[in-house]
């Protein structure tokens, strides 16, 4: 029914699974984070009956790639299973169990971070690059999370 497959390359797909799905759990409280704070700025402009900031949305969005880092490794993931021997397994699945783990506490940081940057934006309407830049910041730790583990596989 099912092909055989080596476990090195069975564990080395269980680690990139891990990588991806790990950091789009990180993704989903992220976004979830700055949504909810977009949403009262939101209502709280409304109630003002001042003009809600469309910018917001950038916030919410942010933390979502850190999903698409997550993919980027497990592909590369995938392809060094396709490869390893039974003494490399441990690492591969390692690699994308840390690995989508820092990533997802990056997006998950980076979201409350945006649920700051947009109660901040819709009270003041300053300072949008500067946010954006801070949330930079925070992800740059994913992106060093998934070049760095690339280049160790």
């Amino acid at each position: 029914m099912f092909a055989s497959v080596p476990i090195a390359e069975s564990m080395g797909n269980a680690g990139g699974m891990a990588s991806l799905s790990f950091a789009a759990m990180g993704s989903a409280l992220g976004t979830g984070a700055a949504a909810m704070a977009a949403i009262g700025a939101w209502k709280r402009c409304y109630a003002q009956n001042r003009a809600a900031p469309f910018l917001l949305l950038a916030f919410i969005g942010a933390p979502l790639t850190q999903t698409f880092y997550g993919l980027i490794l497990m592909g590369a993931l995938k392809g060094a299973a396709e490869k390893a021997t039974g003494a490399n397994y441990p690492a591969l699945l390692m690699a994308g169990v840390a690995g989508g783990m820092a990533m997802g506490f990056s997006a998950w940081m980076q979201g409350r971070a945006a649920a700051g940057a947009a109660d901040a934006l819709a009270e003041t309407g300053k300072g949008f690059a500067n946010y954006m830049i801070a949330l930079g910041i925070i992800e740059t730790v994913a992106l060093f999370v998934m070049v760095f583990l690339m280049m160790a596989i």
